[in-house]
């Protein structure tokens, strides 16, 4: 009826196109139109405003050569101030659209591998949407959006990556094994060489312990040997004598090693409390022998002067003597007393000195016999 009577109804989000006489004449909007087709008057066709879809499926190929079906969804509309140019200068919208992105996923994809193209799919997209965009505007359509919806290897080459995945997992377990064992194996080891270590350290402190002792022993039998042989070639001597010759005789080589090494740069000498406490002792028994020899020069060159003092002193009154006795008395106590510690010390040291003395003559006696005894068999 509408038609009849040259009225005709445009719906929303939708135009039409209206022609006069097969002739391009305008463009309606939505709504009621009066449309007298008596005079040439017509619509040419309608066109949709809506946002529209299109799902692509591209097969293509990766860098690495592994074939893919790339699956790509292009949002696009009509424009509707270039409805006209949508309508009359593209027979099939979908089509061309499909061209392009064909187009584009096959340029670009080739040049990634098959990992980048997973990880680089909205690079994709926004090659395909940039190339749709340029295209399609001169056509009258506006590209909306485009998404690289999936990625989607041949079968025999997804079966082939799981099953590469799973050797590799299989591979990661086993690897993780080994490592586990080669660590225990490393620990072992290093424990077995640290008992080793030990027990060679262990042996070689018994075996210099075993060559100390037995040095020690050697030493010991030497210095008895030589005890035993001094005591019978030289009547008269102890083993505590022999014992201290010796050490003083080892005491003087050490002294003479010392100064005689070009290196040396310390002397051993007597240190601490005891030390101090001998040196001491040492000093004033060379005060107190220097103190006595002086009495006795003393007493030995007394003038006849003093003598005579003393006889008018001993003629004095037997008064004075029984007065002064008591302290007459203590000093010459005093004097006694210290004339038989500085005798007692005196005759101490004149037993060493004579106990040297008929050491050294032993030890001149015996060498001048060992002299002899090897010159007589070659005179002989």
């Amino acid at each position: 009826m509408g038609q009849a009577l040259g009225l005709i109804q445009v719906d929303q989000s939708t135009v039409a196109i209206k022609e006069s006489f097969g002739k391009y004449d305008e463009v309606l909007g939505p709504g009621c139109h009066f449309l007298p087709w008596c005079i040439g008057k017509q619509i040419a066709g309608y066109l949709s405003l809506r946002v529209q879809q299109l799902d692509v499926r591209c097969e293509t190929k990766t860098k690495d050569n592994v074939f893919v079906n790339v699956v790509a969804s292009v949002q696009y509309r009509a424009l509707a101030d270039k409805a006209s140019d949508a309508f009359y200068r593209l027979t099939n919208t979908r089509e061309q659209i499909q061209s392009y992105v064909f187009d584009v996923i096959r340029a670009s994809v080739p040049k990634m591998n098959l990992d980048d193209a997973f990880e680089q799919k909205n690079e994709i997209a926004k090659a395909v949407e940039d190339e749709l965009e340029k295209a399609m505007s001169m056509y009258g359509y506006e590209i909306v959006q485009t998404l690289i919806v999936d990625i989607e290897p041949d079968e025999h080459v997804k079966r082939a990556m799981n099953e590469i995945n799973a050797g590799k997992f299989l591979m990661c377990l086993v690897y993780t094994a080994r490592l586990r064992v080669a660590a225990n194996e490393k620990a072992e080891a290093e424990k077995i060489l640290q008992i080793k270590r030990a027990e060679g350290d262990a042996e070689s402190k018994y075996l210099a312990g075993l060559g100390i002792a037995r040095q020690r022993q050697a030493i010991v039998d030497g210095l008895r040997d030589s005890v035993l042989a001094f005591s019978e070639n030289v009547p008269g001597t102890s083993a505590k004598d022999v014992m201290d010759m010796v050490l003083v005789t080892q005491y003087f080589d050490t002294m003479k090693e010392i100064g005689a090494s070009s290196k040396s740069s310390s002397v051993f000498i007597p240190h601490g409390p005891g030390a101090v406490k001998d040196i001491a002792a040492q000093i004033r028994d060379g005060q107190l022998q220097a103190k006595f020899m002086e009495a006795e020069d003393a007493t030995h060159h007394e003038h006849p002067k003093e003598k005579s003092k003393d006889h008018a002193e001993e003629a004095k009154p037997v008064k004075d003597k029984k007065e002064k006795k008591p302290k007459k008395e203590k000093k010459e106590k005093s004097k006694d007393k210290e004339k038989k510690e500085k005798v007692g010390e005196t005759t101490d040291v004149a037993k060493l000195r004579a106990k040297v003395e008929k050491l050294d003559a032993k030890i001149d006696d015996l060498k001048a016999k060992k002299q002899f005894e090897a010159r007589c068999p070659a005179e002989c």
